[in-house]
């Protein structure tokens, strides 16, 4: 979640307006301060599915859990509509439409709600063929669809759409293979049931192969991501291209690429966190709350920096990101930013945090 909030702020705080994994432009520092929140949304995803088969594995039927997935989805789906489109755009103007992660997780949820029902085995093949799959698919474009092909976009090419002279639609976040990724996470989760010394050794184990698996596959430069690694101009921006993976949507490489460290480093954090790793549980309790509010501030912030630096307020109520072209900090301040952000949405989300654990309101299992 923190690292998270680093990506935002940059969106809206940067003084560049290009790619920053551009390797033909981009620094190394903006480089990897884009790459190292590469991790966030597939961390999401998966352990959105990890947490459905806890859910299940204290008891919870499988009818009432496929309801929770399906109405909690649903849910979701809706705070991309209106909330969270407003957070980051602070107009309600139709000219403009996207989708983005938490569209993504909803969906994979209500997805999820049918798979549940199915053997566990059978919902591990479907993520896995998603996951690995997908790039086959690669090739095929919504022109492809005809009059459909936005069809084709919501399910797997995260391209702008023309919907009418007026309205533009972008699902940043396609769903396939999303919704395998909710699905493997979801098997996932009986690894967390072994003792604790055989799930330390499974964790380890599987991250380490799918990390491994990643650097081989990325080294054939043959299959998993559309965009195959160049040499550059040295050592170092031949490792980016190498790291500089495709996450729209993500390709099999990116998955691995992600995924492997991040299982492998369970192992480490299921030995205890110690007392600055509570620091950050106090957000990893309340995510929906932190996504929301975390936008908001941000946006507000950036709105404020520009007023303070000329510009009017109303030019930081358009499309996202489309900044007046001399507005923006360099990564200093932007880290800044970002410390801040995080210091102050601490005490919120502490507070937050109590009220889930003090109250069984229905509403707060949603949030």
């Amino acid at each position: 979640m923190v690292i998270m909030a680093l990506d935002h702020v940059r969106d809206f705080f940067t003084d560049l307006r290009y790619d920053p994994t551009d390797l033909t432009q981009a620094s190394a520092g903006l480089f990897l301060t884009r790459w190292i929140t590469h991790f966030c949304a597939p961390v999401f995803v998966f352990l959105a599915g990890t947490g459905a088969f806890l859910s299940a594995s204290r008891g919870k039927p499988v009818k009432e859990l496929s309801r929770f997935l399906w109405t909690r989805g649903l849910m979701l789906v809706l705070f991309e509509w209106t909330v969270i489109r407003l957070a980051w755009v602070f107009n309600f103007s139709p000219n403009f439409l996207f989708v983005q992660v938490i569209w993504v997780i909803g969906v994979s949820m209500i997805c999820l709600a049918g798979l549940v029902y199915l053997s566990k085995k059978t919902i591990a093949a479907i993520g896995i063929v998603m996951i690995v799959g997908h790039n086959a698919l690669d090739g095929i474009t919504p022109e492809t669809f005809g009059s459909l092909g936005i069809v084709w976009g919501l399910l797997h090419v995260s391209q702008p759409f023309q919907l009418s002279t007026t309205t533009m639609f972008w699902p940043l976040y396609p769903l396939i293979p999303w919704i395998g990724v909710m699905a493997v996470g979801y098997v996932f989760g009986a690894i967390l049931l072994y003792n604790p010394e055989r799930r330390r050794q499974t964790l380890l184990r599987l991250g380490l192969a799918l990390t491994v698996a990643f650097v081989v596959i990325r080294a054939l430069n043959v299959y998993a991501d559309p965009h195959p690694w160049t040499t550059l101009k040295d050592a170092l921006f031949t490792f980016f291209s190498f790291i500089n993976t495709t996450k729209y949507p993500p390709s099999l490489d990116f998955l691995l690429m992600t995924l492997g460290p991040s299982i492998a480093a369970l192992a480490l954090f299921d030995r205890g966190l110690g007392r600055s790793g509570q620091f950050f549980v106090v957000f990893g309790r309340v995510p929906m709350f932190f996504y929301i509010v975390h936008i908001y501030l941000i946006h507000g912030l950036a709105v404020v920096a520009g007023v303070l630096q000329g510009f009017e307020a109303k030019a930081f109520f358009e499309l996202m990101f489309q900044f007046p072209p001399s507005y923006g900090f360099g990564l200093p301040v932007v880290y800044l930013v970002w410390i801040g952000v995080v210091l102050c949405l601490y005490p919120a989300c502490r507070w937050f945090g109590e009220l889930k654990r003090r109250r069984k309101d229905a509403w707060l299992s949603y949030v």
